[in-house]
């Protein structure tokens, strides 16, 4: 090889190697992580705790179904209880067990007679029977906040709107 040929060789290889190696595939780039305040440590997701999940999906409901019943609004009152009753389906997913109690089951024993009474008064547009049920309703929250030592939390029908832009009164 003289002199002239051994930089072209040189070259030559380079090309060569650095296209067999762009050729393979390469990891795809990852984002860099958020930074850190300085001091912090990193962030995780966070879990819903059983009062969090009861003060932002049933505490909400229950009141809007109280008000849309005593306005006799029966299609909002019959979505209100849907909601709850879906609600409830959904904590007792996310969080099977309270203070070592079966969620599921203090749902079904606490507040499913309840709703199917309200469901039945809801169907026949009964004010007097779906007050009734109301009540049944806020017993049975009543009682399952004693079970878990939470009797501090005392569930009562709304005597005021929490809602103010939210009309309750029927649309026909």
């Amino acid at each position: 090889m003289n002199k002239r040929s051994a930089p072209i060789a040189a070259a030559a290889v380079f090309i060569l190697v650095g296209a067999g190696t762009s050729a393979m595939p390469q990891p795809a780039p990852q984002p860099a992580p958020a930074p850190q305040p300085a001091g912090s440590a990193p962030s995780a997701a966070y879990a819903l705790t059983m009062g969090d999940m009861m003060n932002t999906l049933i505490q909400p409901r229950h009141a809007k179904l109280g008000l849309a019943g005593r306005a006799q609004n029966w299609a909002l009152a019959a979505y209100a209880a849907a909601e709850i009753r879906q609600s409830f389906a959904g904590i007792s997913k996310a969080q099977p067990k309270f203070a070592g109690m079966p969620v599921g089951e203090l749902v079904d024993a606490a507040v499913i007679p309840a709703l199917n009474a309200l469901d039945a008064a809801i169907k026949t547009q009964d004010s007097q029977k779906f007050a009734a049920a109301y009540d049944q309703l806020n017993q049975g929250c009543n009682a399952c906040h004693v079970e878990l030592a939470h009797a501090y939390v005392v569930i009562k029908t709304p005597d005021a709107s929490t809602f103010p832009n939210q009309d309750f009164s029927a649309r026909q």
